[in-house]
């Protein structure tokens, strides 16, 4: 068994103990962080016509003020493990955070709408970089009980989609649209105050490189031609871009792999089939994830003739199901160990899945699919984190900058790949179906759903078991 296979087991044989104080403080210094960047990604878009009104803008031109933003936070993600490793993971988070509070500033104060884009670019630049430091920072406190803390801090995080339509909803109820983004500077101020106070030092970890600027030309652009290819994936503009961007990404494995860590992003990590797997298992995992939140409300509008807002409610419980499953994720991993737990939790998405799909073959039923999301919510939930864990534990310390930056890179190409594929298949199918028997392109749909779900168990299944031995 390789080195990665070793530490992934102690992971599981980590015995229970109380974790230092000091872990939930710096813990929730940096899920602040991400709460914020994870708000602002959808707090905007319940206010797109009342922007596009005020600034005496077109729909599709004011829409980039979240394109921009969504693209710029993938653009600068492959230059995470650099700048830590280049200025330590403390000073990067106040940078970063210093620079999204002044950005949101600067937003409230827009006068124009390509002023708004540019400053909503500028603070996508360090919001994209405030999930992978806080799950790195969260790692180094943490240790081997990553999977406890981050079950309770990624609570929060799990609200920030909920939250931003009900937030913004209000504010532009009582208020002009510019406090969407001139409520972020107090909370921002108090953040980089707590960040000082609590984040350690980590000067002496750092290990600085030269950037690799070809590996960045190649990455960074490929990875935003994916994303933008799959917002526009209905239009031959962005089935254009995905293939660009795939040319873009595949060039870049090809010249890096040999460049080991001198590369932007050291390929040599695939090597471990443990983190090879938590890395295939992060990418599905997430990719199904962003598939069913387009396939599920189409569902509901398109073929259950459900309105907007009672697509909101019925679903609710499948945000609440990844809720409850989250808090229990440490004891369920020390316990029965990641794999068991990530199979476990992959299967139960699967059997939700197909009840989706046996709904979709007849009349839907609220009272059985509401407990039906709330099921596969619970799946959903018991599969990225102790994903995530393993390939942390494979990685030797002072390689995490790196690996925080290839598993976020993972998680962010799964979403547009998996959603892009589904509602392609989803598309084909209704052009195939007749006006009486459309509805079966709806159960298609959720068996590809389901088989993605079953993939993601495969994954997972290579993960080493519970006490195996080294």
């Amino acid at each position: 068994m390789d080195y990665g296979d070793r530490k992934a087991v102690q992971l599981d044989s980590e015995p229970d103990k109380a974790l230092d104080p000091s872990v939930w403080r710096i813990s929730m210094v940096v899920v602040l962080g991400s709460l914020l960047a994870q708000l602002d990604a959808t707090i905007v878009n319940v206010s797109l016509s009342s922007l596009a009104l005020d600034l005496h803008s077109t729909l599709p031109t004011i829409q980039w003020v979240t394109s921009g933003y969504l693209l710029a936070l993938t653009f600068v993600l492959p230059l995470n493990g650099w700048l830590v490793d280049r200025i330590g993971g403390k000073k990067l988070y106040l940078w970063c955070f210093s620079l999204f509070t002044l950005s949101s500033g600067l937003c409230g104060l827009a006068w124009s709408t390509s002023s708004l884009i540019g400053f909503r670019i500028a603070q996508g630049v360090s919001g994209g970089l405030l999930a992978p430091m806080a799950q790195l920072m969260m790692k180094r406190a943490a240790g081997n009980q990553f999977t406890r803390i981050a079950g309770y801090a990624a609570f929060p995080i799990l609200l920030g989609p909920l939250l931003g339509p009900v937030i913004a909803g209000a504010i532009l109820r009582y208020a002009s649209w510019r406090w969407l983004f001139v409520v972020n500077v107090p909370v921002g101020l108090l953040a980089v105050v707590l960040a000082v106070r609590f984040l350690p030092n980590d000067e002496k970890e750092r290990t600085p490189r030269q950037l690799d600027w070809f590996g960045l030309v190649l990455l960074s652009p490929g990875l935003a031609l994916m994303l933008f290819g799959a917002e526009c994936s209905i239009r031959r503009l962005g089935i254009s871009a995905m293939i660009a961007g795939g040319v873009l990404l595949a060039v870049f494995i090809y010249v890096e792999k040999r460049k080991g860590e001198r590369a932007l992003i050291d390929l040599g990590q695939f090597r471990s089939k443990v983190f090879a797997a938590a890395s295939l298992a992060q990418f599905l995992s997430n990719g199904v994830s962003f598939a069913g939140q387009m396939l599920i409300p189409l569902y509901l509008i398109e073929a259950c003739g459900r309105s907007p807002a009672e697509m909101g409610w019925m679903l609710a419980p499948l945000g609440l199901g990844m809720m409850v499953t989250y808090p229990s994720l440490g004891f369920l991993t020390e316990r029965f160990g990641s794999r068991a737990v990530a199979c476990s939790g992959a299967l139960l998405a699967v059997c939700a899945t197909l009840v989706l799909a046996a709904l979709a073959s007849s009349r839907i039923d609220t009272l059985l699919l509401l407990p039906v999301l709330f099921v596969r919510g619970m799946g959903q939930g018991a599969v990225g984190l102790p994903t995530m864990s393993v390939a942390y534990a494979s990685i030797e310390r002072r390689h995490l900058s790196m690996a925080t930056t290839t598993l976020n890179i993972a998680q962010r190409l799964g979403g547009p790949t998996l959603t892009t594929l589904c509602a392609i298949f989803l598309a084909s199918m209704l052009e195939r179906g007749t006006a009486n028997a459309g509805l079966n392109a709806w159960v298609y749909g959720f068996l590809m759903l389901a088989a993605l779900h079953a993939l993601t168990g495969l994954a997972a299944m290579v993960l080493p078991p519970k006490g195996a031995p080294s």
